[in-house]
């Protein structure tokens, strides 16, 4: 089932502070994996990093063939000309409806909402919705779109971001921006390898996985038309719940009049 919403206000995304999801109550979860070193994840010989976000709920019983396209995109990396890096951000407006899912959070539907606006959808929401690069959207279910996004998407310059972890801190230092306006450089912390166990609902009964779900997203920096490079060093936290050895950080760079994503990287904890 979809869902389309009216947004009476577009909230404002672009002043984001952090949001740290709670505990979440989650069963049957996918084997732990050995532990990783603290390496980015560098881009493929000849490929450019391209922005894959899902705006999904364990409560709409559409997502879950959206929620296995994006993990598909995640673990396969099906394109020649793109390293695909996926952010699903899981949006609380289901919530009413019989099931409150552990992953969704307010944030994550004002950042839709945000997109609602730039798309200039009439206020509307929906879910599955899948963003490219932050200049394509349609239904998540649709991988023939997702492909065509994907690859129009590559084609496009982007920004270097080099990324290190000390401890619990992250350093980023950005390079060789594009032409630009004003813009603001966001960090996700996702998690994969999660799965939760649904007991009402529209997908009531089903054992959910998950890919890529945003733990945590907030604004680390702003760059203007005239910087031609950015540095930021922040600091992070990992609770309990989170399994580190699952975790990624992503950064991304977004022109905050239209959305688009002009640089993007990831580095695994």
């Amino acid at each position: 089932m979809k869902i389309i919403l009216s947004l009476i206000t577009v909230m404002s995304f672009l002043g984001l502070i952090t949001y740290n999801v709670k505990k979440p109550a989650l069963s049957n979860e996918t084997t732990e994996i050995s532990p990783r070193t603290q390496e980015e994840i560098p881009p493929a010989k000849g490929k450019s990093p391209v922005l894959v976000e899902l705006f999904t709920s364990q409560g709409c019983s559409s997502c879950p063939p959206a929620d296995k396209n994006l993990a598909f995109l995640e673990k396969q990396q099906p394109s020649s000309e793109a390293e695909i890096i996926t952010l699903s951000l899981h949006v609380d407006y289901w919530n009413r409806l019989g099931w409150t899912d552990v992953f969704s959070s307010p944030k994550y539907s004002e950042r839709q909402g945000f997109y609602s606006n730039t798309f200039k959808l009439g206020g509307e929401v929906y879910t599955p919705q899948m963003v490219v690069d932050g200049t394509h959207q349609f239904v998540g279910g649709n991988m023939n779109e997702a492909n065509k996004a994907i690859s129009s998407s590559a084609k496009l310059p982007k920004a270097k971001i080099d990324l290190s972890i000390s401890g619990d801190k992250l350093k980023v230092k950005i390079s060789e921006l594009p032409e630009h306006s004003y813009s603001n450089v966001f960090l996700a912390v996702a998690e994969n390898n999660l799965s939760t166990n649904v007991k009402r609902g529209e997908n009531g009964g089903k054992i959910l996985p998950h890919a890529s779900v945003v733990r945590e997203l907030k604004t680390i920096g702003n760059i203007t038309a005239e910087d031609k490079s950015f540095e930021t060093e922040t600091a992070f936290q990992t609770p309990p719940a989170w399994k580190k050895e699952n975790l990624k950080f992503v950064v991304f760079i977004q022109v905050e009049q239209t959305s688009k994503i002009i640089g993007v990287n990831q580095i695994k904890l």
